[in-house]
């Protein structure tokens, strides 16, 4: 069996986290090394290595994903004055955890083009 994903180390409460929100679908935990004064993880329980490796039989759970970041940028009072959604895939993608997520990234102005 290949080792678990830090994410799956998480969700499986193998390492701490300081988790802010929870469904059957979904996680969301505050990022160790934020890059805005609000970054979330957005981090579907099924493992799937990255957006591009997901497939027609996740669109359900691809759409709880945004349904979960929206719900949490709201919950953390960033939803009308704006926030970013970002999902690395592969290695020239920014890419560090082969496990797909969402980088909700809030609290303060965000340039155009980022990184």
């Amino acid at each position: 069996m290949p080792e678990k994903t830090l994410f799956e180390k998480i969700r499986d409460r193998e390492i701490p986290a300081d988790i802010v929100h929870e469904d059957d679908h979904c996680l969301a935990f505050r990022d160790i090394s934020p890059q805005a004064p609000l970054h979330i993880l957005v981090v579907p329980k099924k493992a799937i290595p990255r957006i591009a490796s997901a497939s027609e039989d996740d669109a359900r759970l691809l759409g709880s994903l945004l349904i979960a970041a929206a719900a949490v940028a709201a919950k953390h009072g960033i939803a009308d004055s704006g926030f970013r959604l970002v999902i690395n895939n592969g290695r020239d993608g920014g890419e560090t955890v082969p496990h797909l997520h969402i980088h909700l990234l809030g609290g303060r102005p965000l340039d155009w083009p980022p990184g």
